[in-house]
């Protein structure tokens, strides 16, 4: 085992494409953990989804042996971390395990939004931030003005920022001195009892829960009896090993590491990320302080496509909440849909993401319902009873018009960092969303920044893909929920041939309420089958109708075998199907298909 002087635990830190999984693949293949042929690009992004839209969605460890000049040996171990505002969870549990952070700035954009979020949450953890100014080799990099950023914005010393290029390799051996020189190393007692932190964990299908470890104190090896210090529950350990991109047995780990243990762990809801681990013998007094709870901002139901399989999208949950501790759900049920659960997310990429792993790496198929935020209801009070104050996520769960006093929505303070090329069309777009501007101050000659005071419920939908097309990707976004303010809330309903489809409800602001109305009811037009009689898609507001939609009939040709011959036969055939389509009217009810819930989610251009 290195000793602890010798090991450094390291963070790459920075806004969505500033290169971090990259400088990543260079550190290691610098490493040699991999041969040149087995390599591929963003080696530790090892989901299909995370290779396809190209963005980093869960940290990844990964420990890197280092044989400085004077042939000492060093254990580095990088975490590599997500950039996207939804996963920012994911970016403070990483932080959480380290002393030190790699602060990436792109030399062509700048320090932007979640530069500055993701550089504050460091220090919040007192760790060491070494600034990295990246893609030095780019036709529009400006290193000049981005030091001015780093010292201007972020309050570094741009003297000491290191310039690499890591597509090319540039400056990586400087970089590797530089985390060995300026980064500490653990604070760890190897002789102290066993003292862990939970960051993370997998689900093995062949050997159970795999668990991610930062060791603080003391030591864990192969055979010693553990103890989850949240749940109680003690296990033997059968694995110790530290990630080499694949799991490497190690037989164990001392303080100041990072790696991970497998217990023969069968129950997945025993093991909590945040969690502290200690040695049944020799224990420690006090668990770590874990992770804050986590916020879940947008809230959705899924349902099976096939009822059955409500057993299987249970056990699916189970697991992958495991792996995405920013995960919430409960029990829910829909007269449309069936049995399901409602959840909670951190953003609509979030909720994006789970349905893309719950379809890939689970099998499953799934419909999510419209999605949501959390809003305060204010009922009347009757006669000798206060009025009472509920939460609503849940179109379902909505009391009537006539019950509600009034209502609050959850507003963010949203902070937008743009060239000032883009101001104009931003700053529409922002109050179009109800924004109120709050603050706005020129960060240098190109670039402003913009506060803004908006309802979390606009910025669901389309807000993030509209700034981004609006300013040609130039513009960056980060936010805070700040609190609750009194909105006009209105219960939009959508009803199929007069019914009322509850799986279909959303609550909406009622200045937006005609406009969401009327766009549901042109995709469903779009989406469900044309049946033998005409179909009405209404939106509905209590009792009054406020859009409409028909879905034609289709007529089967019912004087196909009347050729020539009197007229009043055909009539005959015509006003026999008339009668028909009348009673088929009646008891006809309208199958939807999957297609038209997910429609319903779809932004305009999709």
């Amino acid at each position: 085992m290195v000793n602890v002087e010798n090991i450094r635990n390291f963070c790459i830190i920075a806004h969505i494409d500033h290169g971090k999984s990259t400088l990543a693949d260079r550190l290691i293949q610098k490493g040699r953990l991999v041969e040149d042929r087995d390599f591929q690009d963003q080696i530790l992004d090892n989901m299909d989804i995370e290779r396809e839209r190209g963005i980093t969605i869960k940290s990844q460890a990964v420990t890197i042996p280092y044989t400085a000049a004077n042939g000492e040996v060093y254990e580095l171990n990088l975490v590599d971390t997500p950039g996207h505002v939804d996963f920012s969870y994911e970016v403070s549990r990483a932080i959480s395990s380290c002393e030190g952070a790699l602060l990436l700035v792109d030399a062509t954009q700048g320090v932007q939004a979640q530069t500055l979020s993701n550089m504050y949450l460091a220090l919040e953890h007192n760790l060491e931030i070494v600034p990295v100014i990246n893609k030095i080799d780019m036709q529009a990099a400006d290193i000049p003005t981005t030091k001015q950023q780093i010292e201007k914005d972020l309050g570094l010393d741009a003297e000491k920022a290191l310039l690499v290029s890591a597509r090319q390799g540039t400056g990586v051996d400087e970089l590797f001195q530089a985390i060995v020189a300026r980064i500490p190393a653990p604070s760890g007692k190897t002789d102290s009892p066993l003292r862990a932190l939970i960051f993370d964990c997998h689900y093995d299908p062949y050997r159970g829960v795999v668990v991610h470890l930062r060791i603080f104190d003391g030591g864990i090896k192969k055979g010693m009896k553990i103890r989850f210090m949240s749940s109680g529950s003690e296990y033997e350990v059968e694995t110790v090993g530290v990630f080499k991109l694949s799991l490497i047995e190690t037989g164990g780990l001392s303080a100041g590491s990072v790696g991970y243990i497998i217990a023969g762990i069968k129950t997945v809801s025993d093991v909590r990320v945040g969690d502290t681990v200690t040695g049944v013998e020799n224990s420690c007094e006090a668990p770590l302080p874990g992770f804050r709870e986590v916020k879940p901002v947008v809230f959705s139901s899924i349902y099976p496509v096939d009822t059955n399989d409500y057993e299987e999208l249970k056990t699916s949950l189970e697991k992958l909440k495991l792996n995405d501790a920013s995960l919430i759900y409960e029990k829910d049920n829909s007269a449309a849909l069936g049995f399901g659960f409602r959840c909670g997310f951190l953003g609509l990429l979030h909720l994006e993401v789970i349905q893309e792993r719950l379809e890939r790496e689970f099998g499953q198929s799934v419909i999510f319902t419209a999605p949501s935020v959390k809003y305060k209801a204010r009922l009347r009070g009757s006669a000798g009873h206060a009025a009472e104050e509920v939460m609503v996520d849940n179109p379902i769960e909505y009391p009537g018009e006539g019950r509600i006093e009034g209502a609050e929505e959850p507003y963010i303070r949203a902070s937008i960092i743009t060239p000032t090329t883009f101001l104009g069309n931003i700053i529409t777009l922002c109050l179009e969303k109800r924004g109120v501007q709050t603050n706005m101050s020129y960060l240098d000659e190109k670039r402003v920044e913009l506060i803004y005071d908006m309802p979390l419920a606009e910025v669901l939908f389309d807000f993030y893909d509209r700034l981004k097309s609006l300013s040609r990707g130039y513009a960056s976004f980060d936010y805070d929920i700040t609190g609750y303010k009194p909105t006009d809330l209105a219960k939009l309903d959508i009803l199929l041939n007069g019914k009322a489809v509850d799986a279909l409800s959303q609550l909406v602001f009622r200045g937006n309420a005609y406009e969401r109305a009327r766009v549901v009811c042109e995709r469903l037009r779009d989406e469900i089958p044309r049946q033998q009689f005409k179909i009405p898609i209404q939106g509905a507001i209590g009792s009054q109708i406020i859009a409409r939609e028909t879905v034609n009939a289709l007529r089967k040709d019912v004087l196909a075998k009347c050729y020539g011959g009197d007229i009043t036969r055909k009539r005959k055939l015509l006003e026999k199907q008339k009668e028909g389509k009348k009673r088929m009217k009646m008891v006809g009810d309208v199958e939807l298909p999957q297609s038209a819930f997910l429609a319903v989610l779809k932004t305009k251009d999709e």
